[in-house]
């Protein structure tokens, strides 16, 4: 990594020495892992999903709810080994998968993590992404990802860069959702409800921005089998980490505009997973400044 393009920032740093973008260097930064009841039911089930949480991020969204590690890296320094021990570890904790959020700047240590107890596992592993990804990166994950955890956050490249510091994430997350497909196939889950195999694409509806999720499902319809993919629309938004510079993400997302772009996905024929307004609340957001919780 001395010259570091893992992600579409491609800063050419040198992680040994410095930072970019990502605001991370070459060792391991995990700033909480933990048995995780909150994400998608075929995600977490009942026993929970194993989730890692990685320090740093290839955004910068100014709504972020990981904001206190996205922005301000903190964390366990952790060797590839002892990553791969904790696979190992969630895996006999009862996890339903291995949940690695926010993993793009760590894809070198991961693959070589999973090379070392891919043998042991016999859970899925679960690539919990902004969407905002390199073809090129994706591919080193073939082989190693059963499920692909995607968002896919803006049509209009506008509030990409106003909003995330990525004017062009909706030409980016394009192809990257279509390379994740192309790796995992068709949505799979297993008797008991839980996904073996498969995409489900996120999808966060914020105010005043209706018409541009209406976009982004469109181009979504467009560009994959949507009979093979699940959709994850959430209302989850919350103004409490957004900072008074931007007045128009000062409310929550109303039942209308809820409502509206979650009709347009049914008129589309996306299946999925649909939210509550109780669920635009903090408490589902871990609190990194604890203990790892096991």
């Amino acid at each position: 990594m001395i010259s570091c393009t893992l992600c579409p920032r491609e800063c050419n740093i040198d992680r040994n020495k410095s930072t970019g973008f990502c605001l991370c260097q070459n060792t391991l930064l995990v700033s909480k892992y933990m048995l995780h009841h909150w994400e998608e039911p075929c995600i977490s089930g009942t026993m929970g999903s194993g989730a890692i949480f990685f320090s740093g991020c290839t955004l910068k969204c100014v709504y972020c709810q990981n904001r206190d590690i996205s922005r301000n890296p903190i964390g366990s320094k952790m060797t590839d080994s002892e990553l791969a021990d904790l696979f190992l570890k969630l895996q006999d904790m009862g996890a339903h998968n291995i949940n690695l959020v926010t993993p793009t700047h760590f894809t070198n240590n991961i693959v070589r993590a999973l090379d070392l107890v891919k043998h042991k596992l016999s859970i899925p592993i679960v690539y919990n992404t902004s969407g905002y990804e390199k073809v090129e990166t994706l591919k080193k994950l073939s082989g190693y990802v059963d499920i692909y955890l995607p968002d896919f956050k803006y049509f209009d490249s506008y509030l990409s860069n106003k909003y995330s510091k990525a004017p062009n994430y909706f030409e980016v997350a394009s192809s990257a959702v279509c390379e994740m497909y192309s790796q995992v196939g068709k949505y799979t889950e297993d008797e008991t409800g839980i996904l073996k195999k498969g995409m489900i694409i996120r999808h966060l509806v914020l105010p005043s921005c209706r018409k541009d999720s209406i976009n982004v499902l469109e181009n979504l319809k467009n560009i994959l089998p949507i009979d093979d993919i699940r959709l994850s629309l959430m209302s989850q938004f919350t103004p409490d980490f957004v900072s008074e510079e931007y007045p128009e993400l000062s409310r929550r997302v109303t039942t209308f505009e809820y409502n509206s772009v979650l009709s347009k996905a049914i008129e589309l024929g996306f299946e999925g997973f649909f939210q509550d307004k109780d669920s635009a609340v903090t408490k589902y957001t871990p609190d990194f400044k604890t203990q790892n919780e096991m």
